[in-house]
């Protein structure tokens, strides 16, 4: 990618990320709003954090169908609402058991493992009465596919499978195909609902086009996880802001034990270029998902 193309995205990506921050505070309760102390958990949970990786496909999908800025951010805040829950839920002593979140204590740490519980609760169904309560596509029923879309990559299904898959499988062997199956529903069901979701906030989309849309979402979201376990192995606590090495230290299955470090990353780049080839189609317009697909693979947090 050229150096002025680079730059570009940059700003993007930053202009997105601070465009999102305040679409999240906006959507979320505020702190005055009884009761205080669940709100002041779900804004901490949410707020002043993240890469915004899925609002940022979403933003990157709606480009190809010059959706409306408005309608993104509101998929946007809806996906990251739903990301947000699952980190405090995923962090909590009866799971990960994690101390350390984007650089600060995670929420069961600041706020007690009760209204940790509660808040990862009320942040999922905020992102449905986001996805529910805004206009976010001329079609009706396309909006309704739009919530379908979320609700099974949030459910048993998706996300909260990969988790359960993850937890039963501490101390396993597992082969490839089933490592990735986990990482599908666990990280990449997330990750092609945001995809989907920017895709469905503009004009229609073929069937033909939303397939190879999705099938760049699963490249994209099975490197994310490759580049992860790569990640916890190679990265420092600070720089990753939250516990490195705790996946090794846990006994759990990642890429990197599977593969070995080479094999992680080859994996990652086979990936990387699988989630290009499936752009192809869509031309220069692409180019925002097409950089996002390398920001994923080659980011150091």
């Amino acid at each position: 990618m050229a150096t002025d193309s680079v730059i570009d995205f940059k700003v993007w990506m930053s202009q997105v990320q601070v465009q999102m921050e305040i679409a999240l505070d906006r959507y979320l309760p505020a702190s005055t709003h009884i009761p205080e102390r669940l709100h002041d958990a779900m804004r901490y949970s949410v707020l002043d954090g993240g890469k915004r990786v899925r609002p940022l496909l979403a933003f990157a999908a709606g480009a190809l169908v010059d959706a409306d800025p408005a309608r993104l951010e509101a998929a946007g805040a809806a996906l990251e609402m739903i990301h947000a829950y699952s980190l405090v839920h995923d962090d909590m002593p009866a799971m990960d058991n994690d101390v350390l979140r984007r650089g600060k204590p995670t929420v069961h740490v600041a706020f007690g493992e009760a209204t940790a519980l509660l808040a990862g609760d009320a942040l999922q169904t905020a992102a449905f009465d986001v996805l529910s309560a805004t206009t976010l596509t001329d079609s009706p029923s396309d909006q309704l596919k739009m919530i379908n879309i979320l609700a099974r990559a949030s459910g048993s299904l998706g996300m909260c499978g990969g988790q359960g898959i993850d937890l039963y499988s501490v101390g396993q062997e597992l082969t490839l195909p089933e490592l990735e199956m986990m990482h599908i529903l666990k990280t990449g069901a997330l990750i092609r609902a945001a995809v989907l979701l920017g895709s469905y906030c503009g004009t229609p989309l073929s069937d033909e086009a939303r397939n190879a849309l999705d099938h760049y979402a699963k490249c994209v979201g099975l490197a994310f996880q490759v580049v992860d376990d790569i990640l916890d192995c190679e990265a420092d606590s600070a720089t990753l802001g939250k516990t490195a090495g705790k996946d090794a230290a846990n006994n759990k299955p990642t890429y990197v034990a599977l593969l070995g470090m080479k094999g992680a990353k080859e994996k990652a780049e086979e990936l990387k270029q699988a989630a290009f080839d499936a752009l192809a189609p869509f031309g220069e317009k692409a180019k925002l998902l097409h950089a996002l697909a390398g920001y994923i693979v080659d980011r150091k947090y």
